[in-house]
């Protein structure tokens, strides 16, 4: 009887899954009917952007010839012991508001890597001009190319012992950010240049940690992770390495355009960590603090004199790499990354509000 009843429940489960994948408002009207539970819709909040620490510097050194068979996604599931006979010892190690670390491997002209490391285990990577290890996703491919061996879907299902989870993507994710299944628990988010429709990046993550992100808005039946709680101390430290990873990503963008690199400048980056806490304390989006002005007077209020400045700002992404993407894919902040008259830029990241203060001083004019 036990294995007959557990048989019974796993067709049972099938059944559900297979009622809530291919008719979902049939399935909710029955649920409806006999009074159970109904499948839940979390909306993803809309993210924002808006136009207009020691020093930190980029090495010239080589990722190291990393040559699993399977490419990057390869290392998921790999220990970290592995991830570090692999490619040595990471240049940093940031903490993040998921449960994971990112090691970082910075290798300028060599590409851009993190290795997301929890309880010793390789759980999620993201990968910018690393070269051929990341193939198929290589930085610079056609979005043609890509989309016609791995057709991008508005709806993505997951599974996850009892509960079901179905992500919806918009029109314009399809276009700059689809996710696809690669293998049954490796996800990935390809993440577009829309101007150019070419490969900017790509993250390979598990479904537990897709399903804490939640990049995108998601329907379900069961649970969804609950979000962890930090101190006020240990939401700096999260920051700190989200500001790190902001300037490091930037200017790997901006050597991929051939521009020259911007320089960390510190007094910009408390400037710029003011008006993120600004904006997130006093609810409110825009380049004009109620009570700090425009970027102008804030820098006047610090004492940085400058020739030229610009701002980028944005809100409520999963992190900092989903926010530079971001502004890569907006007009207007993609000429703040890409302007080659900056010389300086300075991250300031509070929670999830993320400024950048690009800045030319005097001084080099």
């Amino acid at each position: 009887m036990k294995r007959l009843g557990c048989g019974l429940f796993i067709a049972l489960g099938i059944l559900i899954i297979i009622l809530f994948e291919y008719f979902p408002d049939e399935f909710s009207a029955m649920l409806s009917k006999f009074g159970l539970p109904q499948t839940t819709i979390e909306e993803r909040e809309n993210t924002e952007i808006e136009h207009t620490i020691p020093e930190i510097k980029l090495e010239n050194k080589e990722i190291p010839n990393y040559t699993n068979e399977n490419g990057l996604q390869g290392l998921i599931g790999h220990s970290s012991s592995f991830v570090e006979f692999e490619f040595g010892r990471p240049e940093r190690v940031d903490p993040t508001s998921y449960g994971y670390e990112w090691w970082i491997y910075n290798a300028n002209e060599e590409g851009y890597l993190q290795i997301g490391i929890e309880s010793n285990e390789v759980v999620t990577i993201y990968a910018m001009d690393v070269g051929d290890i990341s193939e198929p996703f290589i930085s610079g491919t056609d979005y043609e190319q890509l989309v016609q061996n791995y057709p991008f879907q508005e709806h993505v299902s997951l599974s996850k012992g009892v509960g079901s989870y179905r992500f919806e993507l918009t029109d314009a994710e399809l276009v700059s950010r689809p996710l696809i299944q690669i293998h049954e628990d490796i996800w990935v988010q390809l993440y577009f240049d829309t101007f150019t429709r070419k490969l900017s990046s790509v993250r390979y993550l598990t479904g537990d940690i897709l399903l804490r992100q939640r990049p995108y808005s998601v329907t379900y039946r069961g649970e969804l992770p609950q979000e962890e709680q930090f101190s006020k101390e240990e939401w700096r430290q999260i920051e700190i390495g989200a500001e790190r990873q902001i300037f490091d990503v930037t200017n790997i963008i901006r050597l991929r355009h051939g521009l020259p690199l911007l320089k960390w400048e510190s007094e910009v980056s408390t400037v710029a960590y003011g008006h993120s806490e600004d904006m997130y304390k006093n609810n409110y989006f825009s380049h004009t603090s109620p009570t700090f002005g425009e970027l102008k007077d804030r820098f006047e209020r610090e004492g940085i004199s400058f020739y030229f400045a610009g701002e980028n700002i944005a809100a409520q992404y999963v992190d900092s790499i989903e926010a530079v993407e971001g502004w890569l894919n907006s007009e207007g902040h993609r000429v703040n990354l890409l302007n080659e008259e900056f010389t300086h830029l300075g991250v300031g990241v509070y929670e999830r509000y993320y400024t950048q203060n690009f800045m030319t001083p005097w001084a080099i004019q």
